[in-house]
C-alpha cells in the first residue's frame, strides 16, 4: 500500500487598498491576499498548516506580511 501526500497553498485575494508603499514610497494600490497552506492526503486538503496575510505593492512588487487583524482592518475598496 502507498500514500500520496503533500502540501498545497491556496491564494485568495481579499481586496485592493490605496496606501503608501514602505519600500518605494509611492502612493499605489496594495493587493491584500490570504495564503493558506494545507497538508493533503490523496489530493484532498485536510489539515491547515499555515495561514499568512500578505500585502503586495502594485508599483514595485514588494511584499509585506501583515497580521490577520491588520488585514481585516484595512479599508478594502
Amino acid at each position: 500500500m502507498f500514500f500520496i501526500f503533500g502540501l498545497r497553498t491556496k491564494v485568495t485575494r481579499s481586496g485592493v487598498v490605496q496606501q503608501v508603499c514602505r519600500h518605494c514610497g509611492n502612493h499605489a494600490a496594495q493587493v491584500v491576499s490570504r495564503r493558506a497552506t494545507r497538508f493533503t492526503l490523496f489530493f484532498v486538503p485536510l489539515i491547515p498548516i499555515r495561514t499568512r496575510y500578505v500585502q503586495q505593492c502594485s508599483f514595485c512588487g514588494a511584499e509585506y506580511q501583515v497580521s490577520k487583524a491588520d488585514a481585516q482592518r484595512l479599508p478594502v475598496g
